[in-house]
């Protein structure tokens, strides 16, 4: 069971795959204060159903945002909609887990896959950062504590081991993404950069390779289901200090070459 105590989570991309579990996952923790503000690009449709209806059972937790990471004013929008609930306590935990997956090569990738990928792998989880970084520093303060945790205040960013770029030669041949490999290198650079600027503030920031996971992402051939996956990340997540700031783990806490 997951031991992440957070009080006030916001989840991108929370309407699937391992967004949804994590979701699921932090509702079967005891912690009597708890917010879970799930983040989804079209709250409305089909592909919300299953949160919607998690939603419902647990309306003083859930609380699903319209937050489209493709879109600026979106995310925004969503911050605002979020600080006017938070109040003076804060955002504790912020994870960018929202992504895109396009296959193929450098040369066989078309430019708007490119494009795509930097938007939502890049520049998504970049924008989110800023637009709610206020209420993680406003965490980290309330807390009136030293030392970092994801209790307290911090960014995980849902990275992979094909951004390593010294792993990445013995995936490539077998699992070509050329558009993904670079955006999470760029998502990798973005922690680290984060980890530097906000290290004075106690924000622990961190990059997260959850696994190749079988979701509509992963694929049918993954060798790990969502479940465990989420299980084994929020584990991780929970034993985080100021040691591993500014670090890529993956979801067994090993540390990962970048």
């Amino acid at each position: 069971m997951a031991a992440v105590k957070a009080c006030n989570v916001l989840i991108t991309g929370a309407n699937r795959g391992l967004g949804l579990e994590m979701v699921k996952q932090l509702l079967e923790v005891n912690c009597p204060k708890r917010n879970i503000f799930a983040g989804c690009r079209d709250p409305i449709g089909p592909k919300c159903a299953e949160l919607k209806e998690l939603a419902k059972k647990h309306p003083s937790i859930i609380t699903i945002v319209h937050l489209d990471v493709n879109d600026p004013c979106s995310i925004k929008e969503s911050a605002k909609t979020v600080g006017s609930l938070l109040g003076e306590s804060g955002l504790n935990l912020l994870v960018n887990n929202a992504g895109v997956l396009s296959p193929g090569t450098m040369l066989s990738t078309p430019d708007e896959d490119m494009h795509k990928a930097f938007n939502t792998n890049i520049m998504g989880p970049l924008i989110v950062i800023k637009e709610y970084l206020p209420y993680l520093r406003t965490a980290a303060k309330a807390c009136g504590e030293s030392g970092m945790s994801c209790d307290k205040a911090a960014i995980v960013n849902i990275s992979a081991v094909l951004g390593s770029m010294t792993s990445l030669p013995s995936w490539y041949s077998q699992f070509p993404a050329f558009s993904y490999n670079v955006s999470k290198a760029g998502l990798n650079m973005i922690t680290v950069c984060a980890a530097l600027e906000f290290k004075t503030d106690e924000i622990l920031c961190v990059a997260i390779h959850p696994g190749w996971v079988s979701t509509d992402m992963g694929g049918e051939k993954a060798p790990m289901d969502s479940r465990e996956s989420v299980e084994r990340v929020l584990h991780v997540l929970s034993s985080l200090t100021e040691t591993q700031h500014g670090g890529f783990l993956d979801y067994t806490g090993k540390t990962l070459p970048w």
